[in-house]
């Protein structure tokens, strides 16, 4: 059985004093929670001190990029994998669609992110989707596949083991439109049929890929109650610990 993963992404919101706040109030909301993983992915002032704040808990700590470069060098604005696993991350968010969208991320640099970020330990979720006009040109499974083989190539079935893969319509983010789980629960089962491809079947139906898209309370057990659904990543109704507490107790 795949163990789900409940992720929530702070995005550029918080303070330091804001998110070791929103931590110290999501612990003792989720403190007996074991059906599923928790992560939470604050802005890199925050993370250190959120991981001192978590620290103890069933609640990880994931970055929201990477350098693809490694170790240290003169890489201006930079963090390596290496400085994220010092913060207390064990996790980094890989490909989001912001980054594609706004700051020029590129297949192949997400491959290289998702490289670094497991040379340095940390386990990546690598975001894949498409936009709008691509889904509504009908094309949402050829650039699904084509991101997920670009970001997986050159891995090992080895490294698929530590990966996760989370599948963010863009045309579903922040925008209050939420995918059918229906049609979340296609492109979920698309997708491990893509890895099955490359690295067989048994590996894929190991692999976990989580939905993003306007998850809210209301709809995650909607969600959930589909097979290739493996839990979510959280955007704007994860910046409040009641409401991302409610979302990671699904079940109950």
């Amino acid at each position: 059985m795949r163990k789900p993963i409940i992720a929530g992404n702070w995005k550029m919101f918080k303070t330091i004093a804001e998110s070791s706040a929103t931590a110290a109030q999501l612990k003792p909301l989720v403190a007996h929670t074991n059906h599923c993983e928790i992560a939470v992915a604050p802005v890199f002032t925050s993370l250190r001190f959120v991981a001192d704040r978590l620290e103890g808990s069933n609640i990880q700590v994931a970055s929201q990029d990477i350098a693809a470069e490694r170790g240290q060098g003169a890489y201006t604005g930079e963090v390596s994998g290496e400085m994220l696993r010092d913060a207390g991350c064990s996790l980094a968010i890989v490909g989001h669609s912001e980054r594609r969208q706004y700051y020029g991320e590129t297949d192949e640099t997400v491959n290289r992110k998702a490289r670094a970020a497991l040379d340095a330990g940390l386990r990546p979720i690598i975001c894949v989707g498409e936009t709008l006009a691509e889904r509504d040109s009908g094309r949402e499974r050829e650039v699904a596949k084509r991101q997920i083989n670009a970001a997986l190539a050159e891995l090992t079935a080895v490294d698929l083991d530590r990966i996760i893969v989370a599948y963010e319509p863009v045309w579903a983010i922040g925008t209050g439109r939420t995918a059918t789980p229906q049609q979340a629960q296609s492109m979920h089962a698309f997708l491990r049929s893509v890895i099955a491809d490359t690295f067989g079947e048994a590996a894929a139906q190991d692999v976990r890929i989580l939905y993003g898209g306007s998850v809210k309370p209301e709809n995650i057990g909607e969600l959930m109650r589909e097979d290739d659904l493996d839990g979510a990543l959280v955007g704007g109704a994860s910046l409040d610990a009641a409401s991302f507490a409610r979302i990671v107790n699904y079940l109950g």
